[in-house]
């Protein structure tokens, strides 16, 4: 009905947000404009704002508002490792733990075959050249890859790995394991099995 062509729209823009089907982007749409219209314009402004400043940092291409983020432009940082990440959520979860100090590259996704996602698509290319740029009075000595532990995340770290065995780095993965906390009758076998292999 053209009477309502504009929430059709809102509700067909809200579904393009992960995990938000139908009925989820019809909720979200009827309770912003019955109960927080406010909250409506606040986040219609934030989304532009975000969308016109925001971009991708020319050295680790995770999202900044300026040309290099503060990550990279960090003096504090150890340059002569580099972290490699499938997303800025993934960077920041890395940084939160505090355990690392390191410089980072974000890939923006993942190799996935099945999907049409391939090397050239998720920046491969960009990291490779961001590891030949690499500072010569510090040298990279440890590519980390922290892709995630699915089958497109260990497809990814292999491939990268594959390509920079001659670059005479050291290529490390981050270790599988038990959680903190839990008790080994209730993890699953396959990340049991990961941990006895990885042990130290």
């Amino acid at each position: 009905m053209s009477d309502h062509r504009t929430l059709d729209g809102l509700i067909d823009a809200l579904r393009r947000l992960p995990g938000v089907g139908v009925k989820s982007a019809q909720r979200m749409a009827f309770h912003l404009l019955q109960h927080d219209r406010e909250g409506a314009r606040r986040l219609a402004g934030a989304l532009t704002q975000a969308v016109d400043n925001v971009r991708h940092c020319a050295r680790c291409h995770t999202f900044t508002e300026d040309e290099i983020c503060s990550t990279c432009r960090d003096p504090r940082r150890d340059r002569s490792v580099l972290c490699v990440v499938e997303t800025p959520a993934d960077q920041a979860a890395m940084e939160r733990t505090g355990a690392y100090k390191g410089l980072y590259f974000v890939l923006m996704g993942k190799l996935s075959p099945l999907d049409g996602v391939g090397p050239r698509d998720i920046g491969l290319d960009r990291l490779f050249d961001r590891i030949d740029e690499a500072d010569p009075e510090v040298p990279l000595r440890e590519i980390i890859l922290a892709t995630n532990f699915t089958a497109e995340g260990e497809t990814t770290a292999h491939v990268i790995a594959q390509a920079l065995k001659d670059r005479g780095l050291q290529v490390t993965r981050l270790a599988r394991g038990v959680p903190i906390g839990s008790e080994l009758e209730y993890v699953d076998l396959g990340t049991i099995a990961h941990a006895l292999v990885d042990r130290r």
